[in-house]
């Protein structure tokens, strides 16, 4: 059993999927409180499903292309399970996860998009960065910043792991909030190798647009 916030099909708005047809898998439950979530109704809303249940609603979809995300998925044990069935189905499986509880229970096929939480979230200290080094080259590992502050923090903690030279890196502007050219400038004046995004079904939809 598990519980679910909300299941449903939409484009995926961020890291390098975006913009491909994709099942959502909405966990409920988060251990973090960052000062910029935007999805804080998960944090308690849900029903509990049946793995078969979950797989049952997936399937009717028709999609390829699976997310697992919250809240924080990892929080719950039976998140283990579902991400192997869905592999099992021949599903490619996206986990996004908030980086502070460790990945080395999730199957090396998932595709693990990992959070690092910067100090304008109020959560940086529960980064759990030993997940740096179970990262693999399909892995994408994501910051969002809310400020220059954020950037220089980012920046730093790259070069000081090297991450860029062995998974993708995503650069995301909290909405409304960072400007998208002045991220731009900073990224190329410094010539970082990373990845701008910003949150495309925010574009699409609406920026407080639910399940879809």
């Amino acid at each position: 059993m598990l519980k679910v916030n909300e299941i449903y099909a939409s484009i995926q708005g961020e890291s390098s999927y975006t913009g491909l047809p994709c099942v959502f898998i909405r966990l409920t439950g988060c251990n973090l409180r960052c000062s910029w979530c935007d999805t804080a109704y998960a944090f308690y809303e849900g029903s509990d499903l049946t793995l078969e249940d979950i797989m049952f609603q997936v399937e009717n979809f028709s999609l390829p292309l699976v997310e697992i995300t919250g809240g924080e998925p990892l929080m719950q044990e039976n998140v283990y399970p579902l991400m192997n069935s869905l592999l099992d189905k021949g599903y490619r499986v996206m986990l996004e996860t908030g980086g502070a509880i460790s990945i080395n229970k999730v199957p090396e096929e998932v595709i693990k998009i990992l959070d690092i939480k910067c100090p304008g979230s109020g959560e940086e200290k529960k980064n759990h960065l030993e997940n740096l080094k179970l990262l693999t080259p399909h892995d994408e590992v994501k910051f969002v910043l809310i400020d220059r502050a954020d950037y220089e923090w980012s920046r730093d903690l790259l070069q000081k792991h090297n991450l860029p030279s062995s998974v993708q890196v995503l650069f995301s502007p909290v909405y409304d909030k960072l400007e998208l050219k002045d991220l731009s400038k900073w990224i190329l004046k410094d010539r970082l190798p990373v990845r701008l995004q910003t949150q495309f079904h925010k574009i699409i939809w609406s920026k407080n647009a639910i399940g879809v």
